[in-house]
């Protein structure tokens, strides 16, 4: 003789209740003729429940794979900032001096200043074309803000100062004036996050990004810097080369937020 169920379901309430009754406890509503036999042996095993395997919850519609949705990039934020503000210290001292004098005194690159190291993180920040600074900005904008988001605000100001600074002791080592601009310091946080992104698709996770935009990015960079007489493309290299560094380490050794 087969085991009894365990519970039936009530098919006017939908409430499970004992095998042993003939009628829902919860609506009165009858749910079998009558009450199954009871087994005088041993009791039955209960059956063994099937345990699910975790999940993650879904992702949001404002949530991309390996990047905390919530975190606003105020690093980022802060670079941008402080690049435009520069711009217009530049431009406000260029009323009563020249436009290379302004640069020079907040710490351009225009030429060759031995022992002056601080010039290499002050570059980076200094522009005098619009042009170059709304795209290396934008770069610096996208790909700061999906640095900081998946490592932290100090991940992404490390590497654009470190890219940034690098890109410009390259040009002066190779004797390449001049180098302004956050070209070297973009291509290191493009470089930094797509390094990461791609040991991540070697260990199988697929973040179905779009590295079409991301090649079309870089190649506006670099051309950028060969065609902008303030852009030096020793800079470039230098901060990309950086960049990748950074973004190998962070894969490898840093925490993700």
């Amino acid at each position: 003789m087969a085991d009894p169920d365990l519970f039936v379901v009530c098919k006017n309430c939908s409430a499970e209740v004992s095998p042993y009754v003939t009628e829902c406890p919860y609506c009165g509503q009858r749910v079998r003729k009558r009450a199954p036999k009871l087994d005088r042996g041993a009791p039955p095993e209960p059956k063994p429940k099937r345990r699910r395997s975790p999940r993650l919850p879904k992702l949001r519609g404002d949530e991309i794979p390996g990047i905390a949705p919530d975190t606003r990039p105020y690093a980022t934020i802060a670079l941008i900032v402080v690049s435009l503000l520069t711009t217009l210290v530049a431009r406000a001292t260029f009323l009563a001096a020249s436009v290379d004098g302004s640069l020079i005194e907040l710490g351009a690159l225009l030429n060759s200043f031995e022992s002056e190291w601080w010039r290499y993180l002050a570059t980076p920040f200094l522009y005098d074309n619009a042009g170059y600074q709304f795209v290396a900005l934008v770069a610096v904008g996208i790909f700061g803000t999906l640095l900081e988001r998946r490592y932290g605000a100090l991940a992404a100001v490390v590497v654009f100062v470190a890219a940034g600074a690098a890109g410009a002791a390259l040009s002066v080592a190779l004797d390449i004036y001049p180098a302004i601009g956050a070209n070297g310091a973009a291509l290191g946080l493009l470089c930094a996050w797509l390094v990461e992104d791609r040991r991540a698709a070697a260990r199988g996770e697929d973040r179905e990004n779009d590295l079409l935009g991301v090649y079309v990015i870089a190649g506006v960079l670099v051309a950028l810097s060969l065609a902008t007489e303030s852009a030096s493309i020793a800079a470039a290299a230098g901060g990309a080369v950086a960049g990748s560094a950074l973004g190998l380490w962070l894969a490898v050794f840093a925490r993700r937020v």
